[in-house]
């Protein structure tokens, strides 16, 4: 796995040993950030479930402003820091929290956290979406800016809905066996 583009391009990083984190492929990062691209300078990013933390360390590289990085794993953490230490990523920039996704987002609602302006979602695909996307879709508000992105990776068999509660799905892209949904927050 390497950085694709901007400041950190070309850095390669340490894959997880473990065979149950199946880090996004470097065409799929590619893919993603060609389609925000326009929208990563200054932003707030969330990399949940962040493996790695390729994504978030490919949206640094891009301009954004801080990535917050979210694993239950403490081994995974571990190599997000190792990661970040490579690229010479500086701290101010960066959060790396050992917890399970949903547990951090209800500990970030009730702290009325600031919202964050894209969260990438990449659980294992067993993972249970729908209970995910109802917390998403129930809070919204409190996670996401007013024009901000909820974007998931998901197996490309696995049918999402188009709206959740405040939520609705603007586009999906398929590739390979993967899908990355793209969320929006529902004008009311």
């Amino acid at each position: 796995m390497r950085i694709i583009a901007g400041t950190y391009r070309g850095r390669n990083l340490k894959s997880p040993p473990s065979l149950q984190v199946r880090p996004t492929s470097d065409r799929l990062r590619e893919t993603l950030f060609n389609v925000i691209a326009p929208r990563i300078h200054g932003t707030r990013f969330l990399d949940l479930c962040a493996g790695s933390g390729a994504v978030g360390i490919e949206a640094l590289s891009r301009g954004a402003a801080h990535s917050t990085f979210v694993d239950r794993s403490r081994k995974t953490c571990a190599l997000i820091k190792a990661n970040l230490d490579l690229c010479h990523v500086p701290e101010e920039q960066t959060k790396v929290v050992q917890r399970e996704a949903g547990e951090f987002l209800r500990e970030a609602i009730s702290r009325e956290t600031e919202p964050w302006d894209i969260i990438f979602f990449d659980p294992p695909y067993a993972s249970d979406y729908p209970e995910m996307l109802e917390l998403f879709g129930k809070t919204s508000e409190a996670l996401l800016a007013e024009q901000g992105l909820l974007i998931l990776e998901h197996h490309h068999k696995n049918q999402l809905p188009d709206i959740v509660e405040s939520l609705g799905r603007s586009r999906i892209l398929k590739q390979g066996d993967s899908a990355l949904s793209f969320y929006r927050r529902i004008k009311n």
